[in-house]
This record gives C-alpha cells, sequence and structure tokens, in this order.
C-alpha cells in the first residue's frame, strides 16, 4: 500500500514539476522575444519601419495639411508685412533692405514647409545612428539562461507535493503578469513609434510659424519634440542594457522562488523606466 502511495505521489510530483516548467520556460520566452526585439524597432527609421503606414501619412499631410500651412504662412507674410510698414513710420522712414528682407524671410519660410518631410526624417536619420552607434556599445543578453531551468527541475522533484504547490501557483502568477508585462513593452515600442508618425502628420503646420518671431515658437518647440522623441530611442536601449546587467546577476539557486519573483521584478522596473523615457526626453530638450 505504501509502495502504491509514493507512486501516486511521485506521479504528482512530475506533472506539478512539469506544470511549473512550463510555466518558467513560456514566462521567459515572452519577455526575452520582446526585449531582445527592442533594439532593432527603436533603430528604426519611420520610413523604413512601415513603408505602408509612412506612405499614406505622408500623403494625407500633403494633401491636407500643406493647404492648411499654406493659410497660416499667408497670413504671417501679410502681418510680418504691416509690422514691417508700422516699424518704419508708415514708410515714412522708407529702406529698400526692409523688402528684401522679408521676400527672404517668407522665401525660407515656404522652403522650409516645402521640405518639412526631408528635414524631420533627418531629424531621426541623426537619432538613428546614435542609436545605432549606442547598440554596439550596450551589449549583453537580455535573456536569462535557459540551462539553469534544467538544473530547477531536479530541485523541484526533491520537494514535497505541498511546497510544490505553492510553487506552481507563484510561478503561474508570475507567468501570466510577466506576459502582460511583455505586451506592455510591446505597447511602449509601437506606441513610441505611432507618435512619431502622428508628429510628422501634422509637421507643415509647425514648419509654417517660422516667418515670424513670435509664432517661430511653435516651430522650435516642435523640432525639440521631434529631436526627444528620436532620442527617446536611445533611453530606450540604455534601459534594455541596464536590464540585461541586472537579469543576468540573478542566481536561478536553490531558492526557486525568490529567483523567479526577482527576474519578474526587474522586468516591472524595466517597463517603469522605459514609461519614464519619453518625459526624460523632453526634459532634456525641454520639449512641451
Amino acid at each position: 500500500m505504501n509502495a502504491i502511495i509514493e507512486q501516486i505521489g511521485e506521479w504528482l510530483k512530475e506533472i506539478i514539476v512539469s506544470g511549473i516548467m512550463g510555466n518558467l520556460s513560456g514566462m521567459f520566452d515572452s519577455v526575452n522575444q520582446q526585449v531582445g526585439d527592442v533594439a532593432t524597432q527603436v533603430g528604426t527609421s519611420p520610413a523604413n519601419f512601415s513603408p505602408g503606414i509612412f506612405s499614406m501619412i505622408q500623403s494625407v499631410s500633403e494633401s491636407v495639411i500643406v493647404p492648411i500651412a499654406g493659410l497660416i504662412l499667408t497670413f504671417i507674410a501679410c502681418y510680418e508685412l504691416i509690422q514691417m510698414i508700422i516699424e518704419h513710420n508708415n514708410l515714412a522712414n522708407f529702406e529698400t533692405w526692409t523688402f528684401f528682407k522679408w521676400v527672404f524671410k517668407t522665401f525660407m519660410a515656404v522652403l522650409l514647409v516645402t521640405n518639412c518631410f526631408n528635414i524631420t526624417l533627418a531629424v531621426f536619420d541623426v537619432a538613428q545612428s546614435v542609436i545605432n552607434s549606442a547598440g554596439g556599445i550596450i551589449s549583453g543578453s537580455t535573456a536569462v539562461d535557459a540551462s539553469a531551468l534544467e538544473s530547477m527541475e531536479d530541485t523541484l522533484m526533491e520537494m514535497d507535493i505541498g511546497p510544490l504547490i505553492g510553487v506552481y501557483l507563484q510561478s503561474l502568477i508570475v507567468h501570466v503578469t510577466m506576459w502582460a508585462l511583455s505586451a506592455l513593452i510591446f505597447v511602449i515600442i509601437y506606441g513610441r513609434m505611432i507618435e512619431i508618425y502622428l508628429m510628422v502628420s501634422l509637421a507643415p503646420i509647425p514648419f509654417a510659424t517660422f516667418g515670424n518671431r513670435e509664432q517661430s515658437q511653435i516651430g522650435q518647440n516642435y523640432l525639440r519634440s521631434l529631436a526627444a522623441l528620436g532620442f527617446q530611442g536611445f533611453l530606450i536601449l540604455v534601459c534594455v542594457g541596464i536590464y540585461a546587467v541586472l537579469i543576468q546577476s540573478i542566481a536561478l539557486s536553490d531558492d526557486i522562488i525568490a529567483s523567479i519573483w526577482g527576474v519578474m521584478g526587474y522586468t516591472v522596473l524595466l517597463c517603469f523606466t522605459l514609461f519614464k523615457t519619453g518625459s526624460l526626453a523632453k526634459g532634456v530638450f525641454n520639449a512641451h
């Protein structure tokens, strides 16, 4: 009778241990895949990230936003001309060079609006170059060593059924949480690119404000926001590099539960820092 009970116990142990190992392997795979793709995603320019979306954004901007920018540019040019006349006592003190100055400022404003896409892409090309250069320096595998999981199985088989059930329930909770965190990482990375597309679609309007000193603050802040979005990718890459160092410091030892919760804790920290990269980049470039 005791032999039968022992066999049933061993059978239950195998089922529980296989469930725990399945939760652990799936937990690490989902996060490792998302984190491993971060460097590739943030180092891709908007035009190459999704050519179809970028083509659609460019078409909408040129057909809908550019005419609005033209109206704004016309209003600003007229306002500048009126201001020049008023400043010179209604042409009582006439100076010819002021009209050449007005023509030159208007010409440059039109040139900026017609080439706004090239300028915005140049900003992201610079940021992409920095990110790609940093990717070679910030190296390190973000993956948890899967071979360590094999040694875990022997440790688990030595435990009683009661503690094993507790480990299984905790591993299941951590597995679901890590899956949610991997989805959150996906949302942060792709959400940044969607924000870039939205910013690029409105590029002609802020560029149309460069013809006036007062209104040019809109265009200047827009360029700062573009730079912040571009270099946010660099900060994301730094966060991933820090995560790689921290995750490799965890030893999947006999204290299995502590190791599992440690991995999840560092992943939660990664998600928190990824959320902060946007506001930090805007703070550095004084964008609002």
